[in-house]
């Protein structure tokens, strides 16, 4: 009982943290005078995959490193499968063909590159390092043709206004990020804790846990931000924020812990002990 506390204290924690940093974060964008545009493409678009991104980061510190990718596969497993299901069941999605084969085409290369890379069972530093680059360069790009084009301008500034909440102070807004990254850090510590012990007491691998319990629970704020899209009527503000934390979660997260080692081998730890 311990073990499914952890879990779901965890998964709570991750939620709950992922919100109130993606709030905070957005309003003192605002506050700053940022455009619609870059909150929604960077704020919303990659600070939903905060949950993703230190649950992985504290899975690889830990020594869990099947946790740490197997969370980013199943993330994006699910952002597809489940999160963008569930929008189109909600209401139809027309989405801007230019802005579609932008980012489904980063989309589709940063898969392709993590499937050449990751199945050698290690991510040395400099490949990670490769990865952080190449997500410098999209949105560098991303930013740069919206400038020429607007084509998805309309996309990202949805994604900014689907964050609920009003505008606060600058402080409290700042104040209330924090709180948030803090939240979301406790959040991951126990649900990493309490994935490892459950992967420990049933005989399954870390990767196998990571893959399911793990990139669900750390995909919640995609969901949530998609289906409140999705009621306003801006379906297409759901495709890019999958489509956003997809593209981040695969080249963001192994490029900020790079040494991911082992995650496809057998578990690492042994049965536990009776009494």
């Amino acid at each position: 009982m311990q073990t499914v506390g952890l879990v779901v204290a965890g998964l709570a924690g991750l939620v709950i943290g992922g919100e109130l940093l993606v709030r905070g974060a957005v309003s003192a964008a605002r506050g700053f005078g940022i455009s619609p545009m870059v909150i929604g493409l960077t704020l919303v678009g990659f600070g939903t995959s905060t949950p993703e991104l230190v649950t992985s980061l504290q899975a690889a510190l830990s020594g869990s490193p099947g946790i740490a990718m197997g969370n980013v596969v199943g993330s994006n497993i699910g952002n597809v499968l489940l999160i963008l299901g569930i929008a189109v069941l909600l209401a139809p999605i027309a989405v801007d063909p230019a802005a579609l084969r932008r980012d489904g085409v980063a989309m589709i290369l940063a898969t392709l590159l993590c499937l050449w890379v990751v199945p050698a069972g290690a991510i040395p530093r400099i490949t990670g390092a490769g990865f952080l680059l190449a997500l410098a360069g999209y949105l560098a790009f991303t930013l740069w043709s919206e400038r020429r084009s607007a084509a998805a301008a309309p996309v990202y500034a949805g994604q900014a206004e689907a964050v609920p909440g009003p505008d606060m102070r600058l402080g409290l807004a700042l104040a209330l990020a924090v709180v948030g990254l803090v939240v979301t850090i406790l959040g991951a510590r126990a649900l990493v804790t309490g994935a490892v012990q459950i992967a420990q007491a049933v005989g399954l691998s870390e990767t196998v846990i990571g893959l399911t319990i793990v990139a669900i629970g750390t995909s919640m704020p995609e969901l949530v931000t998609s289906v409140i899209a999705v009621r306003r009527g801006q379906g297409e503000v759901a495709l890019g924020n999958v489509l956003g934390s997809n593209i981040f979660n695969i080249l963001g997260i192994p490029g900020s812990r790079p040494r991911f080692r082992r995650w496809l081998s057998r578990p690492r730890s042994s049965a536990p002990t009776s009494g």
